[in-house]
């Protein structure tokens, strides 16, 4: 008979086990290798701007099963559970369902009234469910969550030099200058600014992004300005090093080829980085990214949320 699994509030201290069991426990390559990385992003970098909720779930002394969640940036009434892994021997045994149980009780108590199996931007692994995690989606379902949204990732392929993907910009950059625009790298001086357009002309939550893409290792930012003034910027590696976004343009701005000359910069920098694809997360504008970059839709998600009391 299996031993009784016991659910526990996980200490930063248990931060590496739980990413060496993500790294197992994470069936897609892409996924297992950013798993330290997710853990980082999720629990530690999170935790400085909303609740976390960090669970283990121990059969006797072994961890087989971690679930890290929180409150969103932008409703604290929705809870999200943002990861969840449990070991794969330890599957289909009734871990998934008791660390779902306590995260929905942990994060009911912080006030959530709705659970969401669904990214909270600005630090996420995922927009959703990947398609390809069928056990997950299965389970999601039998728990009385229901599908509400689905979001696509679209992949640049960064593995050889004639990429689309890696053409060069310094033609466009020619271009851009003799219309007034600058093209540069962003450095941390330059977050203010960022911030500020990113808020007033999106809104949502990329100027944390952009706080955790500008000046960070593994993660950068490029940016055009005409007059001293940003009128466009792309970032990646806010919480995957791996994953593009975000990206905007001001709308004066729009149509210029400045945001495909952003784009190629920051897939140059991935791929020195030693990335063979870039994931352009949560992507929108799809005929943009295929026609900029040759990118394909590739990963796909869907979204799940329940409202907690209902059975």
């Amino acid at each position: 008979m299996d031993a009784e699994i016991d659910i526990v509030d996980l200490t930063p201290d248990s931060a590496p086990a739980a990413a060496r069991l993500c790294e197992r426990a994470l069936d897609l390559p892409e996924d297992a290798a950013e798993a330290a990385v997710l853990v980082d992003a999720l629990w530690t970098r999170a935790a400085a701007d909303r609740p976390v909720v960090a669970l283990g779930a121990y059969r006797g002394s072994e961890l087989v099963g971690v679930l890290i969640g929180s409150l969103s940036a932008v409703d604290q009434k929705l809870g999200h559970v943002d990861l969840m892994a449990v070991a794969p021997e330890h599957r289909r045994r009734g871990v998934g369902r008791a660390l779902l149980a306590a995260g929905e009780q942990r994060l009911a108590g912080l006030g959530a009234g709705e659970v969401l199996l669904a990214g909270n931007p600005p630090y996420y692994a995922w927009p959703g469910i990947d398609v390809r995690y069928t056990p997950a989606v299965c389970a999601a379902l039998a728990l009385g969550y229901r599908q509400d949204r689905t979001a696509w990732n679209m992949t640049a392929d960064l593995s050889y030099d004639g990429s689309p993907a890696l053409r060069s910009t310094e033609a466009a950059e020619r271009r851009l200058a003799g219309q007034g625009v600058t093209v540069r790298r962003a450095e941390p001086a330059d977050l203010p600014a960022l911030a500020a357009l990113a808020r007033d002309t999106f809104g949502g939550t990329w100027d944390a992004e952009l706080a955790g893409s500008v000046g960070r290792a593994g993660a950068g930012c490029h940016l055009a300005e005409r007059d001293g003034e940003v009128i466009a910027f792309a970032a990646y590696g806010s919480s995957r090093p791996s994953w593009f976004g975000p990206m905007g343009t001001t709308p004066a701005a729009e149509g210029s080829g400045i945001g495909g000359v952003l784009l190629r910069r920051c897939l140059s920098d991935q791929r020195e980085a030693g990335h063979d694809s870039a994931q352009i997360g949560w992507v929108g504008p799809v005929p943009f990214y295929s026609r900029s970059a040759g990118a394909r839709i590739e990963r796909v998600f869907f979204l799940y949320r329940r409202t907690l009391g209902n059975q």
